[in-house]
């Protein structure tokens, strides 16, 4: 826990509490008091129940499992912090579900990221911090400044701990996300195979089509910064043991999974899914296969040093010491 600061006031949207309970808890900060109602008609009312004039305030709230609504949600509460007269308003969104839409690849179609960054500065946000943006382009979205943390230093000192290191090669599901996959293997110092991946629809249903990398009697670790149904994990977990891989991991920034995509890695060859707690996913509790590791402390460091007024830079590749020695416990270490 860092000294604590009462001038740094973290507020939680719907979906956010446990997040913002744990980042309070490495801050040595109170949790913001306020309260959210859903109405019957589907209405969402916001209500901050303590003063926030003149305060730099930051509110919690992924834009994940319910995207339509979170989003509404965090943009009323960048409106009801404006009119409280707040000095500024930071929203902390660990998943910014609608960065997949970052761009107009085909006719007719929404450029969803550019839509939801317009609403957030027009609502009053003054600054965005979030993590493992689809497309990293997205912070061209916005005019404020934004901090895109990465959960690639945190993910890796947790898999150090474990017992998969020997004889480990790194997975990329496709080409699209090979310069993520070189940079987790430059961490672990470890060699790269990646899958050729096709899409040809909007289905979340994609194909594996070839391997690029020699797996025959190694740990494999699928790395990807989401899953949203598991199919392409679950794709690329069969062709490595076609391939003659021995155990196989995947490793996300972000689980998405509901109770179909749960029930196919429970049947599939993928060992352990990683993850972090982005997204609060309800489908994963109780799930032996998945374990999850808290960013949390991650962005609690974000939001000291930027409160502070220091430099956050260094987050985006390393992990402050008590950071690692949090997971190094967490790991049985």
């Amino acid at each position: 826990m860092l000294n604590g600061n009462p001038d740094i006031k973290i507020f939680a949207g719907s979906s956010g509490v446990a997040f913002a309970k744990k980042m309070c808890a490495y801050l040595g900060a109170d949790l913001g008091a306020s309260e959210v109602i859903h109405f019957s008609d589907g209405n969402i009312f916001i209500r901050i129940k303590e003063t926030v004039r003149d305060k730099d305030v930051y509110v919690v709230l992924p834009i994940g499992l319910d995207p339509n609504n979170e989003l509404v949600e965090l943009l009323f509460w960048m409106d009801s912090f404006k009119r409280a007269s707040a000095s500024s308003v930071t929203a902390i969104v660990p998943y910014f579900g609608y960065a997949k839409g970052d761009k107009k690849d085909e006719p007719r179609v929404s450029i969803r990221a550019r839509v939801c960054a317009d609403c957030l500065e027009t609502a009053g946000a003054d600054r965005v911090i979030t993590m493992d943006l689809h497309s990293a382009q997205v912070q061209g979205f916005f005019k404020i400044p934004v901090d895109h943390l990465l959960s690639l230093p945190i993910l890796c000192e947790y898999i150090k701990g474990m017992d998969i290191m020997e004889n480990l090669v790194v997975v990329s599901p496709d080409a699209g996300f090979a310069k993520t996959a070189r940079k987790y293997a430059d961490y672990l110092q470890l060699p790269v195979a990646i899958g050729d991946k096709t899409r040809t629809d909007h289905d979340e249903n994609a194909h594996i089509l070839e391997l690029i990398g020699n797996v025959e009697g190694k740990n494999c670790m699928i790395v990807d910064d989401f899953s949203i149904s598991g199919g392409t994990l679950i794709d690329v977990a069969h062709m490595l043991k076609a391939r003659g891989a021995k155990r196989i991991v995947a490793v996300l920034g972000h689980i998405m999974l509901r109770e179909k995509g749960v029930k196919a890695i429970n049947e599939s060859p993928i060992e352990t899914v990683i993850s972090t707690d982005s997204v609060e996913n309800p489908f994963i509790i109780g799930q032996k296969k998945f374990q999850t590791v808290s960013v949390a402390p991650l962005f609690a460091e974000a939001v000291y040093r930027i409160h502070e007024r220091e430099s956050v830079s260094t987050l985006f590749s390393t992990v402050p010491q008590k950071l690692k020695d949090d997971l190094k416990e967490s790991c049985g270490k």
